[in-house]
């Protein structure tokens, strides 16, 4: 079972707040800003994050959502057959402002599968990277633009995000592997 608590429902939901607001004060400029979900628990953020920016400034900013299953490093260690879920961009992301979400930044090679898919799709000017959890060890050089909470951990532990949208509640969790 989980060994730790580390963020309740509401300490998620002040996080999520304060990176939309950093988000707002990093790029007053709303145009040829988006938001992209990486699946799975960053999509539910990343609606959260756009909610929250459009409370702050009245803005619907455009939403995406990406599958970087393909673009894993690991994926034949996954499965032989692995599960392709939908990207969905209603937007070509030429040109665009990326606001990248996950949820728990570790080695950084989720996110750079998720680069390596935008790049797929289009050239972004820039992309910035929203993450709720970064928990350290990183194994390739990157970083979070905004980040929710920082969280020392070992090896050894595993951090898991709850989301309500997902698994009926909202927390951070820290357990033994």
């Amino acid at each position: 079972m989980f060994k730790t608590k580390i963020m309740d429902a509401d300490a998620v939901n002040r996080a999520l707040k304060r990176i939309s607001h950093e988000i707002v004060e990093r790029n007053p400029d709303f145009e040829n800003l988006c938001v992209i979900g990486i699946r799975r628990r960053g999509v539910p953020i990343a609606e959260k994050i756009c909610d929250n920016i459009f409370s702050i400034e009245g803005v619907k900013l455009p939403m995406g959502v990406l599958d970087i299953t393909l673009y894993r490093d690991d994926l034949s260690e996954i499965s032989v057959d692995p599960v392709l879920n939908e990207t969905a961009l209603p937007f070509s992301v030429e040109g665009k402002k990326v606001v990248l979400v996950d949820d728990v930044l570790y080695t950084g090679r989720t996110v750079r599968a998720a680069i390596d898919a935008l790049f797929s799709l289009g050239r972004p000017s820039s992309i910035q990277l929203a993450i709720l959890v970064d928990r350290g060890h990183r194994e390739l050089p990157i970083r979070g633009d905004y980040v929710g909470k920082n969280i020392p951990t070992s090896r050894e532990e595993r951090v898991s995000v709850k989301l309500e949208e997902i698994d009926g509640e909202s927390g951070v969790y820290i357990s033994k592997q």
